[in-house]
């Protein structure tokens, strides 16, 4: 009896408990994890906008809406890097939303229902209205196409009317981020003063002779900078160096290279296909089927890869040929002859002289100089070369090279019936007139209309499963028995063969790690609350061919700027400093003329003279563009003489041995429409950092992709 009642009383806490375990059990991965909002709901916000979380689970659907869409318009789902842009531009949208309209509302800036009317089908139609409703034969806006549209807009499917209804509110916000930013433009004001001042920088001129003793002519050796002389620098400047969040790491690659045997048994596939694509029925459609990479059957000759162009000679039909080795690829071939196309194909290089203008004196100038050009070659100077320094369009950098083209309209016409009615290939005898100016014109492959039938099998070697599975062993190991940057470090000193690498100042949203691509999950890692620095990956990475472990050396915090984040800028200011203070010093001691104090203060020490300077754009020859000096020498007087001072890139002693002011206009609206011109370009860049800064961002997007 006595059991039973203390059973009865003990129910009462068995039940509680009961309970409370039910709860656990339906909540405890979410609270273990972060997720629950019995304590608190940080780990599930990817950010926040002037004071507004914006969290994972809405930040995700609206990626989930814009992939759809992308998908829908391209009829293809979006790669690493698209599914990037799509969540940057949702980021964005989010900003605009929260920041842009807080500041839109507080000046009561709208878009009424006329004014979007007017936008979509009225006088004033919004260019991406224009865009969408583009008749595609004649190329023009065609208005009645809009009307049509929206006559049967609901008798269209849910989907297709709410992206109509995405589509205004888009255009919408366009107009009143418009209105915003001319409204700030409008306050963009340059006075009498400014334009007066632009002027005189610009066409006021002085001469001078000045020594110059540059910061480098000191060793930086002979110069010791202290931490506590960065720290004193880094408080009067904190202006000039801007926290960021960021991770350095170092990293092991473990490269997967295909063993012997892995190449044995590849060739001996290889082998397996070129004999069962001698004897196959359509060999075009079995080459397709066991390609790892496709190419079409049919082949212009630009188009065949150049190990295959110098054999084609020796092609017979229905043989089969290669194997041909490309990077890790190899092609085998079965020849089926030629076909000859309508269009012709022809690959040449040029060397473009434009005249400055439209005269005839200036096209007279361009041809004299083009025929110059054409004459080097022809006495033996290199085409690449002459392209390369003489060029005018963006082929020149490469020497010239147009690739291959077609007689398909696709040059201009003048240029493309002189080249396609030249035979062979060399240097063409005079050169070519066109619109653009006059051209040089080397053709590097001839004419052809001819396409050859190659049934191609690409087949690119990789390494086994078990050469994969080995490799991953070894990295593996290697994290697990180097949990640290220290054990990292010792292990590089007894193992020689390991492969280390560095990757300095890694942004948050990275999606690279130096050459490897798509390396968000190691950027992930980095950046990991839980990852302090010194801390191993444990973690083996895979990226393409090859394993990682990485190593987290290094952070800086946006919040939290230490001299430690800009130790080699800082380091470099503060030598320059002292190196200036020396320099000053030693000069100031000394009396003379130029030529006679550069003498005695030693090696280091140049005279040089300056003609015709401008403070807008002077050059003070080994100084080169030293603002400070600039100005100094600008403002003395002509036949004055300066105190030693300190420049961006040295100490000078300056004298101005002359000058000209530039003569007083009436009107100096030519230089105030250029500084106002360059106020208004650069307003959009300005409007758009001022209030994201002013919405005090915190972007976690980096801790969930």
């Amino acid at each position: 009896m006595a059991l039973i009642t203390k059973i009865r009383e003990k129910s009462g806490i068995a039940a509680a408990a009961i309970a409370i375990s039910l709860v656990l059990f339906l909540v405890g991965s979410d609270i273990f994890q972060g997720k629950s909002s019995l304590f608190g709901s940080s780990s599930q916000e990817v950010g926040q906008i002037a004071g507004e979380s914006i969290m994972i689970q809405d930040f995700q659907k609206k990626v989930e809406e814009a992939t759809a869409n992308y998908t829908a318009q391209t009829g293809k789902g979006p790669s690493e890097q698209e599914a990037a842009s799509i969540r940057e531009q949702v980021w964005n949208q989010f900003v605009l939303d929260i920041a842009y309209k807080k500041e839109f509302d507080a000046l009561g800036l709208k878009v009424s229902e006329e004014e979007l009317i007017d936008m979509v089908q009225g006088n004033y139609i919004h260019p991406s209205v224009r865009q969408q409703f583009t008749n595609p034969q004649t190329g023009q806006f065609d208005k009645t196409f809009v009307i049509q549209f929206l006559k049967n807009l609901k008798t269209m499917p849910a989907q297709q009317q709410q992206a109509w209804a995405a589509f205004e509110k888009s255009i919408s916000q366009d107009r009143i981020r418009s209105k915003y930013e001319n409204l700030l433009r409008l306050s963009n004001y340059v006075t009498q003063a400014d334009a007066q001042k632009e002027y005189q920088a610009q066409n006021s001129k002085f001469n001078a002779r000045f020594l110059f003793v540059p910061f480098f002519s000191v060793a930086d050796t002979t110069v010791k900078v202290t931490d506590a002389q960065l720290e004193e620098y880094l408080a009067k400047h904190k202006d000039q160096f801007k926290g960021t969040n960021t991770r350095s790491i170092q990293y092991a690659t473990f490269p997967v290279i295909p063993t012997k045997q892995d190449t044995a048994e590849f060739y001996t596939q290889i082998k397996k296909l070129a004999k069962d694509l001698a004897v196959a029925p359509n060999d075009s459609a079995f080459a397709m089927l066991n390609s790892d990479v496709r190419t079409p059957y049919l082949l212009p000759y630009a188009e065949i890869p150049a190990a295959v162009k110098t054999m084609l000679p020796t092609f017979q039909v229905g043989g089969i040929y290669g194997p041909f080795k490309e990077g890790l690829t190899y092609s085998i071939y079965k020849y089926g002859g030629v076909k000859k196309d309508s269009l012709f194909t022809m690959r040449a290089s040029h060397i473009l002289i434009a005249p400055a203008n439209k005269s005839d004196s200036a096209k007279a100038q361009a041809k004299q100089r083009a025929e110059a050009i054409l004459a080097q070659v022809k006495g033996g100077g290199s085409f690449e070369t002459l392209a390369q320094m003489n060029g005018m369009d963006g082929t020149a950098q490469n020497g010239g090279d147009l690739g291959y083209f077609k007689n398909n309209g696709g040059m201009v016409k003048s240029f493309e019936k002189a080249l396609f009615g030249f035979n062979g290939t060399g240097l063409m005898p005079g050169v070519i007139e066109t619109d653009f100016g006059y051209h040089v014109v080397k053709v590097t492959d001839a004419k052809t209309n001819t396409s050859y039938k190659l049934a191609a099998i690409n087949k690119t070697i990789a390494p086994s499963q078990a050469t994969l599975d080995k490799v991953f062993t070894q990295a593996d190991a290697f994290a697990n028995a180097n949990g640290t940057v220290g054990a990292f470090e010792a292990a590089l000193k007894k193992d020689k063969s390991i492969i280390m690498m560095r990757a300095d100042r890694l942004q948050e949203n990275s999606s690279a790690v130096n050459n490897l691509a798509n390396a968000r999950e190691i950027v992930r890692w980095a950046f990991d609350d839980n990852t302090a620095v010194g801390d191993g990956s444990k973690k083996v990475f895979e990226q393409d061919n090859q394993y990682i472990v990485a190593f987290l050396t290094g952070k800086t915090e946006k919040e939290n700027v230490k001299v430690e984040d800009f130790r080699i800028e800082l380091t470099a200011l503060v030598r320059n400093e002292i190196k200036g203070e020396q320099i000053s010093k030693k000069l100031a001691g000394i009396k003379g003329t130029l030529e006679q104090i550069a003498q005695k203060y030693g090696a280091g020490a140049l005279v040089e003279t300056v003609q015709d300077q401008t403070l807008a754009g002077g050059m003070l020859n080994t100084a080169g563009p030293d603002a400070v000096a600039l100005g100094r020498i600008a403002g003395l007087k002509n036949g004055k003489r300066s105190a030693v001072f300190v420049g961006d890139n040295g100490v000078f002693i300056a004298e101005k041995t002359g000058g000209v002011a530039a003569p007083a206009l009436a009107d100096y609206s030519l230089y105030k429409n250029q500084i106002q011109m360059m106020g208004v370009q650069r307003s959009s860049f300005y409007i758009n950092e001022a209030i994201k800064e002013n919405a005090k961002i915190v972007d976690k997007r980096y801790k969930f992709y």
